[in-house]
């Protein structure tokens, strides 16, 4: 016979007691696990973002919420691991640093379900970010969001605002828009009319920016007497588009490009394991790529070019590629401007839109009904 049957719910009170968490603790953990499931899913799964410039308009609109795929491209792992959760580069409110970029990994990405490919609309960080005053690490530059105009290995060329990949003319989306000069008979075009077709403009000013399609209707108007697009001529060169920024030169003589955002290239874009040479007409094109993304010093003395130290006269590359351009072509800041995108920039892929807001809109018509759940192309 048991003789301490008396304490045994005494011992297993006790043990009861000790067992059971605090509701602080639980609390606690609670939170440590919505943070990490969520920063793993981040990470690794999808996230949402925001479209805060117009520089995607018509495709995609100021103010629609998007969900992003990692999984499309392989996520990228992380590079700077050790960050504040749910703050990409700089803390709210506070506004300093929301990541210590003392440890850094170098760059991996795992397995995806397909390639960056031409058309796709992707999220990748800014490329120009890795410059003073910002030096930031890869994954804590800005995300920007355009669409995929050339893949790794192509040419690229745009004449009189059309683009040519490896010489044949890319198909323009429905919604992609440029600049136009609309010149009326004296009577102004009806405001109502410029809201429904969805075209801007500021007072004042000739110039409107629309689609195509918005063009030819109002090209019908009896008020508007002339419609034409608003194109650079060729050879009008433009010393803000690249080559000549981001790479400093800063006068005529110092390269040999006359490149606008409409007439451009021809310009090859970087495949990994091609070998360009190097010369007067290369080296104002890759030497960002070459020194800034993947790491080497250049110099010129005299006529030759060393590479960490070693004489040389070509470069092999050790990533691929990106031409990025924002589909309203004449309001974006995109690969015209600062060139190529690294494969170690590249986010993740639009997918959706989960909600679109219009802020100018009265307060009944702000959420644009038509536009939530739509597919991205």
């Amino acid at each position: 016979m048991n003789w301490k049957f008396w304490n045994r719910n005494k011992t297993q009170s006790a043990d009861t007691k000790k067992k059971k968490k605090s509701a602080t603790r639980e609390w606690t953990d609670a939170i440590i696990f919505a943070v990490v499931a969520a920063t793993i899913i981040r990470t690794f799964f999808i996230e949402a973002y925001t479209i805060p410039t117009p520089s995607m308009e018509r495709s995609l609109l100021v103010g629609d919420f998007l969900f992003v795929s990692k999984l499309n491209y392989g996520p990228r792992t992380p590079i700077t691991p050790i960050a504040f959760p749910f703050a990409h580069h700089t803390m709210p409110i506070i506004n300093t640093k929301a990541y210590w970029d003392g440890w850094q990994l170098g760059y991996h990405r795992l397995p995806g379900l397909s390639e960056v490919k031409r058309q796709d609309v992707v999220v990748f960080n800014y490329p120009m970010e890795a410059d003073s005053p910002y030096l930031r690490p890869v994954d804590k530059r800005e995300n920007y969001i355009k669409r995929c105009i050339g893949i790794a290995g192509d040419t690229v060329k745009l004449i009189d605002a059309q683009v040519y990949i490896n010489g044949k003319a890319v198909e323009d989306k429905p919604g992609q828009q440029i600049d136009y000069e609309v010149t009326t008979s004296g009577q102004d075009i009806n405001p109502e009319v410029l809201r429904d077709l969805h075209v801007s403009n500021y007072e004042g000013s000739p110039f409107y920016t629309m689609t195509k399609e918005a063009a030819n209707t109002i090209k019908g108007y009896s008020n508007v007497t002339s419609i034409k697009p608003r194109i650079q001529p060729a050879n009008g060169g433009d010393m803000s588009v690249f080559p000549v920024f981001p790479t400093g030169l800063v006068t005529p003589g110092d390269h040999k490009y006359t490149w606008n955002v409409d007439n451009f290239g021809p310009v090859i874009i970087p495949k990994k394991g091609w070998t360009v040479k190097l010369d007067s007409l290369t080296l104002p094109l890759y030497r960002r790529a070459i020194t800034v993304y993947e790491g080497n010093t250049l110099k010129q003395v005299g006529n030759d070019i060393l590479i960490n130290g070693q004489k040389t006269d070509s470069y092999t590359f050790k990533m691929n590629y990106y031409w990025m351009m924002g589909d309203n072509r004449h309001d974006s800041l995109d690969s015209r401007f600062w060139g190529f995108v690294p494969e170690d920039h590249i986010v993740g892929k639009a997918l959706f839109i989960w909600m679109s807001w219009d802020s100018d809109a009265s307060f009944f018509s702000k959420i644009r009904w038509n536009r939530i759940f739509k597919g991205i192309n």
